[in-house]
């Protein structure tokens, strides 16, 4: 046999095995990208909306079921002095986006944009999208959607927008999110049964009749009998409707890692929620009183048991969410967030001092939402990220709305722009001795006549009535006075110098008229 033959033969012998060869290195390199890609987490952030700091089980709630949430909280961390970006929806949301204190925030209240026209007509708005939805972020506000899209994610928002009308450049698919569906306005979410949605720019008439938010029960009705209660509940009920949009965005993004953000528009009054729920808190809470609405509100034959099951259908949503997860094979690579926008609500029906909503904080009128005290601001936050977080563990970092940006940003593997007023507090997730820490944290609010508030470690100062030429700092020992009972100013004058010091640098004046405070410096 010729040496060309043998050598022939030799490579005929050897293909199989180098064939084989280079084929494992293929599925080994193509292996290795996998991983690689797996190992950037998807993130899901859920933010209820007006649900006490007290409101879960996991928090002291002994009333209203959380069994889901619960379980969340024993699987990962539970944050004990976590605070919301102010002391309502908006402002609180545009905080959260931006990772910008409201000293600097662009959307530092509730502002329906009423130049336009009679915007709290409820059918005009439903019918005009002119009259719907708020003031618009600007599109020079980064977006915590847009860092994230650039860092490879896909973005989708299911909820409660409430930054910006539906025909301005304010609408989520124009501020960092791939996908919406929910409300655009906070005050078409005053009615569970709404006539429409919105999904990405397109409205979406749902299968309800027009009610108006304020209706009442009609005027020979029975306030006693539940049948007279019954427009008030309709075929479509948006949450039902948001949360199949939720599980398909999750069961649609396999193929790159995607963040949600779950903008939930409960557990924010009107008392609607499928009377299932309602029977099972009847059954345990007995007897009561109806609501018989006021304020904007519907009324409710029992508004206790209603808004305890509003909690409990929130908390049935997480747990088929992280079922989907599991479902899908995501949930070992997902983070995921619980918080709530601000603290319990006072109108409604909702009856947070039944409940002891905020404590161990007080939640009435003047403690609870509209308010900087403990009650309006510090929100539960629960953080679930298998084999990253250790379970069952409790933090009581001070942290708040704005250190979310930077975190999930880090968490993305990627960076923060250079203004965020935030602190990542991944390396608290992770259990790492790293974590950096807020000197203080620094709130103002110009509505419910003009507040500010500085925490700095166990002191808390107040600064109410502003509007009224009110400029005394009230002081607060939390740790010994947790319900801001026993003002100590005058006791502690150089704290009250320090957090005043504090006051006036973090405060910058407003772009916008609506939330400029004079008495601050600011010139309208």
């Amino acid at each position: 046999m010729s040496l060309n033959q043998n050598r022939n033969l030799l490579l005929l012998l050897l293909l199989p095995i180098i064939t084989g060869i280079l084929f494992f290195a293929s599925c080994k390199t193509a292996e290795d990208k996998a991983v690689k890609v797996a190992k950037k987490p998807n993130i899901i952030y859920i933010l209820a909306d007006d649900l006490g700091y007290a409101e879960l089980g996991s928090y002291g709630q002994e009333l209203i079921e959380t069994p889901h949430l619960d379980a969340l909280a024993k699987a990962g961390m539970r944050f004990t002095d976590h605070y919301a970006g102010a002391p309502v929806c908006a402002p609180s949301r545009c905080v959260l986006l931006t990772g910008k204190h409201t000293g600097n925030a662009y959307i530092r209240g509730n502002d329906e944009w009423a130049s336009r026209g009679d915007v709290w007509d409820y059918e005009k708005a439903v019918n005009d999208p002119n009259l719907e939805g708020q003031r618009p972020l600007p599109e020079s506000e980064i977006t915590l959607g847009n860092i994230l899209q650039k860092a490879g994610y896909k973005t989708g928002i299911v909820g409660k927008w409430g930054l910006g009308a539906p025909l301005t450049d304010g609408i989520p698919t124009k501020r960092g999110f791939d996908f919406f569906y929910g409300y655009n306005c906070q005050r078409q979410a005053h009615n569970l049964y709404p006539k429409h949605l919105w999904k990405n720019e397109e409205k979406v008439w749902l299968d309800n009749e027009l009610v108006a938010p304020g209706t009442k029960i009609d005027k020979d009705a029975d306030p006693q009998d539940l049948n007279s209660y019954a427009k008030f509940f309709q075929k479509d009920y948006a949450p039902a409707m948001m949360q199949k949009e939720a599980l398909s965005f999750i069961e649609n993004s396999k193929d790159k890692p995607f963040f949600l953000y779950y903008a939930s528009p409960l557990t924010h009054a009107p008392l609607q929620v499928p009377q299932k729920y309602i029977d099972k808190y009847v059954e345990k809470f007995g007897d009561e009183d109806p609501y018989l609405g006021q304020r904007g509100y519907f009324p409710n034959r029992y508004p206790k048991a209603a808004y305890a099951a509003m909690v409990s259908y929130l908390d049935d949503q997480v747990g088929e969410l992280v079922a989907k997860l599991k479902e899908t094979g995501q949930y070992e690579n997902t983070l995921i967030i619980f918080s709530s926008d601000n603290g319990p609500t006072y109108n409604g029906g909702t009856a947070s001092p039944y409940f002891d909503s905020a404590r161990p904080f007080k939640s009435e009128y003047g403690w609870g939402k509209g308010f900087v005290h403990e009650g309006g601001i510090r929100v539960p936050m629960i953080a679930v990220w298998e084999g990253k977080i250790k379970a069952g563990t409790q933090s009581d970092l001070v942290s708040a709305f704005w250190d979310v940006l930077p975190t999930l940003a880090e968490v993305a593997g990627t960076t923060p722009p250079e203004n965020t007023d935030g602190i990542s507090f991944l390396p608290e997730l992770l259990g790492q001795s790293t974590q950096k820490k807020h000197d203080f944290l620094y709130w103002e609010f110009p509505a419910y006549d003009g507040q500010q508030a500085v925490r700095m470690g166990k002191w808390k100062g107040i600064r109410k009535d502003i509007f009224k030429d009110n400029m005394e700092i009230e002081l607060y020992d939390l740790e010994a006075d947790p319900q801001e009972q026993d003002n100590v100013a005058a006791a502690h004058p150089e704290i009250v110098d320090q957090i005043q010091e504090i006051m006036k640098k973090e405060h910058h004046s407003s772009t916008s008229d609506r939330f400029r405070i004079s008495q601050l410096g600011d010139i309208k």
